[in-house]
């Protein structure tokens, strides 16, 4: 039952369009404010540091726990779940064999897959969602947490350094496979067959998503009408 129930529970949660809620609450339609985008980065820059946190950690549990629940859910012979296990789950686990890794891996993949395409293209949202970056980042969170921390330093440095988020974002989608890979690899997993290949092509399918839906910010980086997030944007329309 787990393996088509885990990928269904991550597209109703990924659904959740978090920042609208956030927004309507206060009396704001944020899709009339700032991007119109109903994603963290927008909700920060309207309505302020408190709502935009909020936001972002709301859209990143959105991809953290449905694949935390996947992989104690569906685990796999002789792989340890490693920090992300709870034990309390463990009499409903489903346990596939060694020969079995592949389906295991894939399972997944495509719960956290099915949760960054329920934030992008929500059915509550009229199926217009956010970019995907902080419920991806929750993904591979629940995945791979020391790639994540590397695409965070990656990310806070490119911020820090050209002001715009989409620079970052854009990044941090673009080096997301290549981490991937090379964690594979300097593990040893390339060389003795056991690499995760769902989770590369995961990777490479959320930084080609990603970037997809920042292409209304590439055409604006490109004729410099980007704005740079400044201290001003913050506290608008507070």
């Amino acid at each position: 039952m787990q393996l088509w129930l885990c990928p269904l529970i991550a597209f109703l949660l990924g659904s959740i369009p978090f920042g609208l809620i956030i927004s309507k609450a206060k009396g704001i339609n944020i899709r009339e404010h700032g991007s119109g985008n109903i994603g963290a980065t927008n909700i920060l820059r309207v309505m302020g540091r408190k709502y935009g946190i909020t936001c972002l950690l709301l859209d990143v549990l959105k991809g953290f726990i449905p694949v935390v629940l996947a992989v104690n859910l569906i685990q796999i012979v002789g792989k340890n779940v490693g920090p992300m296990h709870l034990v309390g789950l463990d009499p409903w686990a489903t346990l596939l064999p060694a020969a079995e890794q592949f389906k295991g891996q894939l399972i997944h993949v495509l719960t956290g897959l099915a949760a960054v395409l329920g934030h992008n293209y929500s059915p509550l949202a009229g199926f217009k969602g956010g970019k995907g970056i902080a419920t991806s980042a929750g993904v591979m969170l629940a995945l791979m947490p020391a790639g994540v921390a590397i695409l965070m330093i990656v990310w806070v440095v490119a911020f820090l350094t050209s002001r715009y988020v989409s620079v970052a974002s854009i990044l941090a989608a673009t080096l997301l496979p290549c981490v991937t890979i090379w964690g594979s690899w300097i593990h040893g997993r390339i060389a003795n067959g056991t690499w995760n290949k769902p989770l590369f092509i995961f990777s490479l399918v959320l930084g080609i998503l990603a970037i997809w839906k920042h292409r209304s910010n590439i055409q604006r980086l490109r004729a410099g009408t980007e704005p740079r997030f400044t201290r001003k944007e913050k506290t608008k329309h507070v």
